[in-house]
């Protein structure tokens, strides 16, 4: 009996011995649990840094994307400043002036006749154009202008309007990285009736930088402004570029001068002259 008392009280000893193991395991378990909880949230806690960074990054870019979509003029040049480029290599027509000359006739590409014709630059249908019409009103009310399959057709139709007319010749005459020159050249010559579309082709070309596409064509460091006597001279309006029909006689006449003082002007020795030449009208 004394014996059976206590092999029951060894095996109540034994039960509460077991029982605080088992508790103490579960805290341990626990401890561990909050270990690897806080070392989680440790490693969290390093990129945050990086992550209240990203944002204000990501939103420089957007602003930036944000600023460059709302110029319109820029991602005009963006889009056809190759065009330009193009076809001053084949034409000597500034690319600069090109530009400068679609962004304001087209509104930067967004005017009724660039967004409906492609039609860039305001080029009316004039005699002998086959082509599609548009009729919109402009210097008078609705009239006829070119449509085109594609902008860079415009861009074409540009450079042949202007080397294919006598008027423009004195233009060509010019140094094609002289956009002062070549846009007082085009007011000079009839191109626009706006007496200050000198002052905005000039303004557009160096606010955006334009003439460093005219450098680009030709090789040269990009200038400001760069002029030479003879494209002040026509600036200036003291020159004349010669048109079909010409003769030194008649331009002398109409400038009230002799036929020996344009010679003397031009170190002529003789009275030839040729289409497109520029002459002076005035002494230098």
């Amino acid at each position: 009996m004394i014996m059976h008392k206590k092999i029951n009280l060894f095996l109540a000893i034994l039960a509460v011995a077991i029982t605080a193991v088992s508790c103490g395991s579960g805290k341990s378990v626990v401890t561990r649990k909050k270990k690897s909880a806080t070392t989680t949230n440790s490693a969290q806690a390093k990129p945050k840094p990086v992550a209240r960074t990203m944002p204000k990054e990501k939103d420089k870019v957007t602003e930036t994307i944000k600023t460059r979509s709302g110029d319109k003029a820029a991602l005009y040049v963006a889009n056809f400043a190759s065009v330009a480029m193009a076809e001053m290599k084949l034409y000597k027509i500034p690319a600069s002036i090109k530009l400068a000359q679609g962004i304001l006739e087209s509104g930067s590409g967004e005017g009724r006749l660039a967004v409906e014709a492609n039609n860039h630059f305001g080029i009316k249908c004039h005699k002998g154009w086959t082509g599609g019409e548009i009729y919109h009103d402009d210097d008078e009310l609705q009239e006829c202008f070119r449509t085109y399959n594609d902008a860079s057709y415009s861009y074409r139709d540009h450079s042949l309007f202007l080397t294919d007319r006598s008027r423009y010749a004195g233009l060509f005459k010019l140094p094609a990285d002289d956009y002062v020159a070549w846009a007082n050249g085009l007011r000079r010559a009839g191109y626009a009736t706006d007496p200050r579309y000198p002052e905005k082709l000039i303004s557009l070309i160096e606010r955006y930088e334009l003439y460093k596409y005219d450098a680009t064509v030709l090789g040269k460091e990009p200038q400001l402004r760069q002029q030479t006597t003879t494209a002040l001279a026509y600036e200036q309006g003291k020159t004349h570029a010669v048109i079909k029909g010409d003769t030194l006689y008649n331009i002398s006449k109409r400038y009230g001068l002799t036929v020996d003082d344009l010679k003397q002007y031009n170190n002529m020795s003789s009275n030839d002259i040729s289409l497109g030449q520029m002459l002076f009208i005035k002494k230098q």
